[in-house]
């Protein structure tokens, strides 16, 4: 985990904070996608971790040691929030892409836990800010044929239930990887089930 903070952390204070983890197909990538992300947010007030996490170019590993990573991160963050000041009550997860697929994964995805894990402490954001993001893992939908049927436990769109983390989700209308249709349906079954989601 890559930290910025606030200029000037006040002591007694607890912050929020901002996760992100980087895109790329769970196959390549590197924090500093959202270095410029964390800079702004930072000098407003919020504690960012750029997060790292086992791709398969990196570590010859699969896209569910990704969730594994994103989840560990996560739960982290919140085990060690004091040491940070940070409010553990007030944790963003962000993400695009397939950043955007970990960020939700933290929300939504209850298996691929790795087993050093405190599972006491709960990696679910208070918060989900989503970037172009990978959310449907189904037959039709991204890295199907990289998780097979197990999409049933990983895919985010497949996942969604009530008390979801409110969310705010970006996506561009000439995406070539994610239909807006797909963006569209996840905000509709979030707001069916009574969460919030802010689609732009």
């Amino acid at each position: 985990l890559e930290i910025h903070s606030p200029q000037q952390l006040k002591n007694g204070v607890k912050y929020p904070a901002i996760v992100f983890f980087f895109g790329g197909g769970w196959n390549s990538g590197n924090r500093q996608p959202f270095i410029h992300h964390a800079k702004y947010f930072s000098q407003r007030g919020i504690v960012c971790f750029l997060a790292d996490y086992r791709t398969k170019n990196n570590s010859q590993t699969t896209p569910f040691e990704s969730v594994r990573d994103a989840k560990s991160a996560m739960r982290f963050v919140r085990k060690n929030a004091a040491n940070f000041n940070v409010d553990p009550t007030k944790i963003i997860t962000a993400g695009g892409s397939a950043g955007g697929h970990l960020a939700a994964a933290t929300a939504f995805i209850t298996d691929y836990n790795e087993t050093t894990d405190d599972l006491n402490v709960s990696p679910i954001p208070n918060a989900l800010v989503l970037y172009n993001p990978v959310i449907d893992n189904g037959p039709g939908g991204y890295g199907y044929e990289r998780v097979g049927d197990a999409y049933k436990q990983f895919s985010p769109l497949h996942n969604i239930q009530k008390n979801a983390p409110p969310t705010i989700f970006f996506l561009g209308t000439q995406d070539a990887l994610i239909p807006t249709e797909t963006a569209e349906y996840y905000a509709k079954i979030m707001e069916k089930v009574g969460n919030r989601c802010d689609l732009k």
